[in-house]
């Protein structure tokens, strides 16, 4: 009796167009079919077989690692947007800060904290302990 492994998450199941391959990769690699043997073409005159390989490969990687590139689901451009506005497009730092409307009445500023006391402010007395 032949038996088949059922995956639990059917969520992660794509569906298959041609050679077992998905619509996205399908398209991935046409288009660096598209570009990487015209390439090969012009290049094998001037640089040899060998040159042209190394010519066409190169132009025709970015498209292959588009296609097979996958984490936790989303592709690579979804991955690489995500990374943009995670490290430049948002800011960095976000303190806690709240708008205290006592502070005024307490001697503090408006995010709670002392202000600074002038050394001529004092002329000499202690200073007031930070607590």
């Amino acid at each position: 009796m032949a038996y088949v492994t059922v995956p639990n998450d059917l969520s992660k199941i794509k569906t298959k167009l041609a050679l077992n391959l998905t619509r996205r990769q399908l398209v991935c690699f046409g288009c660096a079919a598209a570009v990487g043997i015209p390439a090969f073409l012009v290049c094998r005159s001037a640089l040899g077989n060998t040159g042209a390989m190394f010519v066409m490969l190169a132009l025709m990687l970015p498209a292959f690692f588009m296609a097979m590139y996958e984490r936790d689901g989303q592709p690579f451009e979804k991955v690489v947007r995500n990374i943009v506005r995670a490290k430049f497009l948002r800011p960095g730092l976000r303190p806690y800060r709240t708008e205290n409307m006592y502070a005024p009445f307490t001697g503090r500023g408006a995010s709670g904290e002392e202000e600074p006391i002038d050394q001529k402010q004092t002329h000499g007395k202690a200073r007031p302990r930070k607590g």
